[in-house]
């Protein structure tokens, strides 16, 4: 009785060998004819027998799988994806890349490496930025040690606006140290006068010699580390992670500690979790980086008028618009923390009784309210000047002309009011 299982069992194994061998023929013929349908249709057939064959017939089965998902160029990206896996796997299986058909895949992942290329550029020049990102990933994929391509999947991820994955790329680019550092070679052409780059150093050299080109000069590029974590952070913060975001920035900002950008969207997210005192701290800093730049002393401007400083508010936001004076929201402002001062003032006189004492409090008070009420509109009529739509400072001025008895200028403001919300 044993004797003939083992007998049934070797008929067994032996019909099914006969099985995977009939599949593979069929896959492979299949191949050769261009009917890569087919030629899945029989890999398919196979590939659940394929567990149990021995080494030289997985390898056949993996590399007949690659070439039917690769189809000449033709597969999905799916199929690109599955085929790379399934070379890989001959490698794998075979021990190296010198086995049977280590030569045969060699020259199928350069065309592959060629097609993914060729795509990924087609698509970048017709900004198709998802395709071509996705073309660039699959470049890397195919030859990892050109991690350049993997650069380029993020960059080009980001322009698309995919930022989860510009984000996956960045920070695998990140592990694995990538700082794209490579040499330029130089010269100035001697008729325009221009630096023009080369892509080796013998064309280089040869221009020189040519005397078309002086000043011959090799130069290593800025590495891209600090960009790329700089970058990570950007996209936190896009993807509201500011945790994360604020962490990535600090890596960032101990690689290029001179990059203004960077400090500033720092100085954001720390706003935006509510950090004012870090908040301003970092926009003196950034200050003391770029001290004509107006918008900087604006934003300290904000914080110190949310934090009740209204002195310091007050010198960021003249400080601002000497530096640019056409700052519109920089008048408003000022126009706004004036008039701060007119709500203490409007209920004292409300409290006021009817005795001769509270008569003359009241007559003081009203005086000082029309001083404070005048002394915005100096700032709300440039505004105007400079923005004469700006329907903030036309409902301000309107208001402060009623309060102060100036009616004809109130009618003037009440209309301009009613046509510009009547235009909305």
């Amino acid at each position: 009785m044993k004797k003939q299982f083992i007998v049934a069992l070797a008929l067994l194994v032996s019909t099914l060998s006969f099985a995977q061998k009939s599949e593979l023929k069929t896959a492979g013929k299949a191949i050769k004819s261009g009917n890569f349908a087919d030629a899945k249709s029989a890999i398919q057939s196979a590939e659940s027998l394929i567990a149990n064959a021995d080494d030289k017939l997985k390898a056949k089965f993996y590399f007949l799988k690659g070439q039917a998902l690769y189809a000449n160029g033709a597969g999905s990206d799916t199929d690109m994806d599955q085929a790379i896996e399934s070379f890989n796997m001959v490698q794998k299986v075979e021990g190296s890349s010198k086995g049977k058909y280590g030569s045969t895949i060699e020259d199928l992942k350069d065309q592959m490496l060629n097609n993914f290329l060729t795509k990924a550029n087609a698509a970048l020049q017709s900004k198709d930025y998802a395709s071509s990102s996705a073309g660039f990933d699959k470049a890397y994929r195919m030859s990892p040690i050109d991690t350049t391509y993997l650069y380029y999947a993020a960059s080009t991820a980001v322009t698309g606006q995919d930022y989860t994955a510009s984000l996956r790329f960045y920070e695998e680019l990140r592990d694995l140290k990538y700082k794209g550092v490579v040499m330029e070679f130089t010269a100035v052409n001697k008729e325009t006068g221009v630096v023009e780059t080369f892509d080796n150093g013998s064309l280089r050299d040869l221009s020189v010699r040519a005397g078309t080109h002086i000043t011959a000069k090799d130069k290593e590029t800025e590495s891209k580390s600090a960009e790329i974590v700089k970058n990570i952070a950007l996209i936190h913060i896009s993807q509201g992670n500011d945790e994360k975001a604020i962490e990535a920035m600090k890596l960032a900002r101990a690689q290029n500690p001179d990059d203004l950008g960077l400090l500033i969207s720092e100085a954001n997210v720390q706003l935006k979790m509510g950090n004012k005192d870090r908040f301003k701290e970092l926009m003196e800093e950034a200050t003391l980086k770029d001290p004509e730049n107006a918008e900087l002393r604006y934003n300290l401007g904000v914080i110190a008028a949310e934090a009740g400083q209204k002195e310091d508010a007050m010198t960021y936001y003249e400080k601002a618009i000497a530096l640019d004076p056409s700052y519109t929201d920089a008048y408003n402002n000022i126009a706004v923390l004036i008039l701060s001062e007119e709500g203490s003032i409007v209920e004292e006189m409300n409290s006021l009784g009817n005795s001769s004492k509270d008569n003359k409090r009241y007559d003081e008070l009203r005086v000082k309210r029309t001083e404070i009420l005048e002394s915005a509109i100096p700032y709300l009529e440039t505004t105007l000047k400079l923005k004469p739509n700006d329907v903030q400072a036309v409902q301000t001025l309107m208001n402060i002309y009623r309060g102060s008895g100036q009616t004809d200028k109130y009618k003037e403001m009440k209309a301009k009011l009613e046509t510009l919300q009547a235009g909305n």
